[in-house]
């Protein structure tokens, strides 16, 4: 997702745009049916594969903005930045991977995707402010978040474990947000020569926890490129074009129409879409009796508070 546009004036939207926005939130949402497709393959070497090859993706992207980074290079403030983002993007993968493992998709996706909250809720802890619409925005997401939990339990196909994992990764996720628009608010930092670094970093310590921590079988390689095996070249290089490249960046293209908003409130849609892709992809759909209702609750109230998010930026954007 990219950083907030201030002061930027939009026209109606062509039809392409609306079909990049599409796209692209299809290829988003793909993600974590793929992903869940390899259950045989511990969670975390799962993560790796998937940002190496995102890595191998992006790296073309790096060497047509090779000037940028002759011209300019990373200082430290930015290493320590790109650093910073490459692990939170590691524990997001991490604890989103092993969470498809111990709760049902749906769920999963509906906590993994509640960075709205997320983010709302650090920004009252730091600046202790309030108001009406972030107070509902966040009743509502929490209260969704709560009935979406009765469907869970200790053990069984949709666990507290999992869906605990799955909330890590969207505080996770949202670190990374962050550390990406201190990185990028100002558009002077190319959009492949911010990401790569970040894959890279992020796929490495992966392959280092996995090796540390799992024990994949015989067949399975633990090294970064052990996906290359024909059993998952299709799946993983489907994230890697599909999740990575058509979904990010037909995203950062579709703000070259749309405002960073409409952006923002269709990626909160990526539990319902990944859902739907997930029956087609799996072949199965779970979903407990109140899992609708409290995720349409937590939809709802990401999406205040998304819009309430948008509403602060332009307004700090012309003090």
């Amino acid at each position: 997702m990219s950083p907030p546009v201030v002061g930027m004036a939009f026209t109606r939207p062509p039809r392409i745009a609306w079909a990049i926005l599409g796209l692209a939130l299809l290829g988003v949402s793909s993600g974590g049916p793929l992903l869940a497709s390899m259950p045989e393959v511990p969670p975390i070497l799962r993560a790796s594969w998937r940002l190496w090859a995102t890595s191998l993706v992006l790296a073309p992207g790096l060497y047509v903005q090779r000037d940028w980074l002759i011209d300019h290079g990373y200082d430290l403030n930015s290493s320590i930045i790109l650093v910073a983002s490459g692990i939170a993007l590691a524990v997001h993968f991490a604890a989103w991977t092993w969470s498809l493992d111990h709760t049902s998709l749906a769920h999963s996706l509906l906590f993994v995707t509640s960075h709205p909250i997320v983010i709302v809720s650090f920004m009252v802890i730091m600046t202790r402010r309030l108001d009406w619409v972030l107070i509902s925005g966040a009743m509502v997401g929490f209260g969704g978040a709560a009935l979406a939990l009765l469907d869970a339990s200790p053990t069984g196909e949709v666990t507290y474990a999992g869906d605990a994992a799955a909330f890590l990764g969207a505080v996770a996720g949202a670190a990374y947000l962050g550390a990406g628009r201190l990185l990028r608010s100002t558009g002077e930092m190319p959009l492949f020569v911010y990401a790569f670094p970040v894959t890279l970093i992020s796929a490495s310590l992966l392959s280092l926890i996995s090796i540390a921590l799992e024990s994949p079988s015989s067949t399975i390689g633990a090294h970064p490129l052990g996906w290359i095996d024909p059993s998952y070249l299709l799946p993983v290089t489907a994230l890697a074009l599909g999740a990575g490249l058509l979904g990010h960046t037909g995203l950062n293209a579709s703000l070259r129409w749309m405002p960073p908003i409409v952006v923002s409130v269709g990626l909160l849609f990526e539990p319902i879409l990944g859902t739907a892709i997930g029956y087609v992809i799996l072949g199965e759909l779970e979903i407990g009796i109140w899992t609708p209702i409290g995720g349409a609750m937590m939809i709802i109230g990401a999406s205040i508070l998304t819009v309430w998010l948008d509403r602060e930026s332009n307004i700090e954007g012309t003090d």
